[in-house]
């Protein structure tokens, strides 16, 4: 392999993460903004076309609609529709506070405990769930609906439910039982139980009173009011999803609902829902019921209405005088991989650990994601485990980087016999490379071997980027310091001499984006830069003058990437220059450091001579 081909080479992989990265941040991430913009409808739909869309069917046939997809009433804020409708209330130990809306029998009021909007504990809880018509509405609503024919009043949205039993608030001990009668001799009640953390069952049963049979099918809903802000950032989907049999993982952004209006998989099984970066809802159908499954999407009078829902295709017949009911099950809470991983593994949930989206390199995600959070249980600070991560790393690829490094100690050595060999051929490109061919076989060199280090930290790169990104046991994770959260950005910003100006430069236009730079991207850039001093300097000027630059690039990019990242890059640089260092030493290389570091400052007279001749 040829000196400039093994430059070229680790060249364009450095420039294909910058450009992968850059196109996400400037380019790609604007115009799916603006997209979803246009793709918005602002006219409202006719009332009978939304009701069609809304309809389910049951093998084939269509059944009454299951809701009305309009927002029922507009309230100001969230308080407002709290304080218009009567409620019981959700208190888990530490898990979940709320109520359950009694009109309606919905569940339309959550927040987490667990978790605060910013690292201020004082800060107000994650509220996940929402009444109808106030802003960002989101719920989660179970029922009945009857096949074509069937007459029978049933429950809808505006139904008032009463409570049936003594116990009045929803804890992980106490279910609570609602009831509603359709005046027609057919009683519905619903019981609600919740688990320690976020796993509802719902249970809803008919008792028939009256003289003749009854059938229906039961169904559940997850209902989004407005498009939701979302990252919009590759490695991770925000937005309705679901794991439904044979048609495996269905994930959908809001805009591809927008201009779908109605997905439809009938004959499958699972749960469909919707996830944001770090919390969750789905709808859970038995494991071994057969469903059929809508992503739907409608927007009477411009607002954005957003359905998940299922049908359940076996239906419940109830004979006078009897009684029978029907399990499902709804999650609505925090992405937490112990918590997805236990509920799959208990009730049989068909891959609701795909609730977090692990990307396309999971192989890699997954088990760095087990490590980083071992290690975590025995360090106490999941920075000092990324810490570890990386050391392990380093440890695990030693061999590869001392045959790497070995190489490049090598081409250290036989610098002055390569440009000798430059000097001889300048006018004769094709009698140089072969001249340099025959040097690296006498010598034993393989100039592809200095590619390893890179490839190998690329792939453990985007496993760790994406562990800090996803990983909900990564938000407002502290280090030391400064850094009070690991998923978040360096807090501090060098062009505000690290908050000593009173002066925030990222509010500034066009340019505000590019001046956020913190102290730890700062160390990871002076490291990146001795890094480089330790190698070989590239003889085209200009790949010398890319090289020069690309730390600068680097310092720049990473100064809006999780903190985290930045401090295992910063370190992974620390351990690869004292790595190098030594085995480059060890085989017999000249390595003058603190030289080359200071040759960077110095003018260079002889630049013109150095410059190749065409």
């Amino acid at each position: 392999m040829q000196s400039d081909n093994n430059r070229n080479m680790i060249l364009a992989i450095v420039l294909s993460v910058v450009v992968l990265f850059g196109w996400q941040f400037f380019v790609a991430g604007p115009q799916l903004e603006q997209a979803q913009k246009r793709a918005q409808i602002e006219l409202q739909e006719r009332a009978a076309a939304d009701a069609a869309l809304a309809t389910p069917s049951v093998d084939g046939q269509a059944a009454t609609p299951v809701v009305n997809n309009g927002v029922t009433q507009a309230f100001a804020d969230r308080t407002t529709a709290l304080a218009a409708t009567p409620r019981v209330k959700i208190d888990t130990a530490n898990a979940l506070s709320g109520s359950i809306n009694l009109t309606g029998g919905r569940l339309d009021d959550l927040q987490l405990k667990r978790y605060h909007e910013t690292v201020d504990d004082n800060s107000p809880i994650i509220t996940l769930l929402i009444p109808d018509g106030a802003p960002g509405g989101y719920f989660i609503e179970h029922g009945w609906t009857a096949p074509a024919g069937v007459t029978a009043k049933l429950p809808d949205a505006q139904s008032q439910w009463t409570i049936e039993g003594d116990n009045q608030t929803l804890t992980e001990t106490t279910p609570v039982t609602i009831r509603w009668d359709n005046g027609e001799g057919v009683v519905f009640r619903r019981t609600f139980a919740v688990d320690p953390d976020y796993l509802f069952t719902v249970t809803q049963s008919i008792e028939n009173t009256g003289s003749t049979a009854l059938t229906l099918f039961p169904y559940a809903k997850v209902v989004r009011q407005g498009t939701p802000k979302v990252a919009n950032f590759f490695i991770q989907h925000e937005g309705p999803l679901g794991v439904l049999g044979s048609n495996n993982l269905i994930s959908k952004k809001y805009s591809d609902i927008q201009n779908d209006k109605k997905v439809q998989l009938d004959g499958t099984t699972g749960w469909v829902g919707y996830t944001d970066k770090y919390w969750a809802t789905a709808i859970i159908a038995d494991p071994k019921a057969p469903i059929n499954a809508t992503f739907y999407y409608s927007s009477p009078a411009g607002t954005d209405i957003y359905q998940s829902s299922f049908v359940e295709t076996t239906p419940v017949t109830v004979a006078p005088g009897a009684t029978a009911q029907n399990t499902s099950y709804a999650f609505a809470g925090a992405k937490k991989e112990a918590v997805l991983d236990l509920y799959q593994r208990t009730y049989g949930f068909d891959r609701l650990d795909l609730l977090i989206d692990w990307g396309w390199l999971f192989f890699f995600t997954k088990p760095m994601f087990y490590l980083i959070t071992l290690l975590y249980g025995v360090l106490g600070n999941f920075g000092l485990a990324i810490l570890a991560v990386t050391v392990l790393v380093k440890a695990v690829f030693f061999p590869l980087a001392s045959r790497s490094y070995k190489s490049m100690a090598a081409m250290r050595r036989v610098q002055p016999e390569m440009k000798s060999i430059q000097e001889r051929f300048k006018d004769d490109r094709v009698q140089q490379q072969q001249a340099m061919m025959e040097l690296y076989k006498k010598e034993k060199i393989n100039p592809l071997s200095g590619c390893w280090p890179v490839l190998i930290q690329v792939p453990v790169f985007f496993a760790l980027y994406t562990v800090i990104f996803i990983s909900l046991e990564m938000r407002h994770a502290p280090f030391f310091g400064w850094i009070v959260d690991l998923a978040a950005p360096d807090p501090t910003n060098i062009f505000n001499l690290f908050g000593l100006i009173p002066w925030e430069p990222t509010t500034l236009p066009i340019l505000g984006s590019f001046l956020h730079l913190g102290i730890w991207p700062v160390i990871m850039g002076i490291t990146m830069w001795v890094q480089m001093k330790l190698n070989p300097p590239p003889t085209d000027p200009t790949q010398a003058m890319i090289f020069n630059w690309m730390p600068i690039i680097f310092t720049f990019m990473l100064g809006t990437f999780p903190a985290g990242l930045v401090i295992y890059w910063a370190w992974n640089n620390a351990l690869s220059v004292t790595q190098q260092y030594f085995i480059m030493k060890r085989h017999g290389a000249e390595v003058n450091l603190l030289g080359n570091i200071l040759d960077s400052f110095r003018r260079k007279p002889k630049a013109a001579a150095d410059k190749p001749t065409n």
